[in-house]
């Protein structure tokens, strides 16, 4: 499984993945930090990656192209900290592997997950 971490998640998170054993990049890593949305779906769905963030705008995007790829979680969290989000990543991986491998769009919370299949 395959990972691209939008500016809103901590590159550090990225090497967690890594030492997860998952390949991920940060657009950081890339100096792409300046990348549109449209942009950057296009590069996750390119490279079979999917897409971590904080931004909402990409469900939209997806929900107006009608593509079943690429996945994308979406943490909607009232701490948005990188240990909150690796605990709740976590979480994701432990439970929503084949509904990011289908093409799902993921809303995370402090609660629960909300999952939504592509295309919508």
């Amino acid at each position: 499984m395959k990972f691209l971490a939008d500016m809103g998640i901590s590159p550090k998170t990225v090497q967690w993945l890594i030492n997860q054993g998952y390949d991920a990049i940060h657009l950081l890593d890339e100096g792409l930090e300046k990348l549109s949305d449209e942009k950057i779906l296009e590069k996750a769905q390119t490279e079979k990656r999917i897409i971590l963030t904080v931004d909402l705008d990409f469900g939209t995007l997806l929900a107006i192209a009608k593509t079943p790829f690429p996945s994308v979680v979406i943490f909607r969290l009232n701490n948005a900290s990188r240990n909150v989000i690796e605990a709740r990543l976590r979480i994701v991986l432990e439970n929503c592997l084949q509904d990011l491998e289908a093409g799902a769009i993921l809303s995370v919370d402090d609660e629960k997950i909300r999952i939504r299949y592509l295309p919508i």
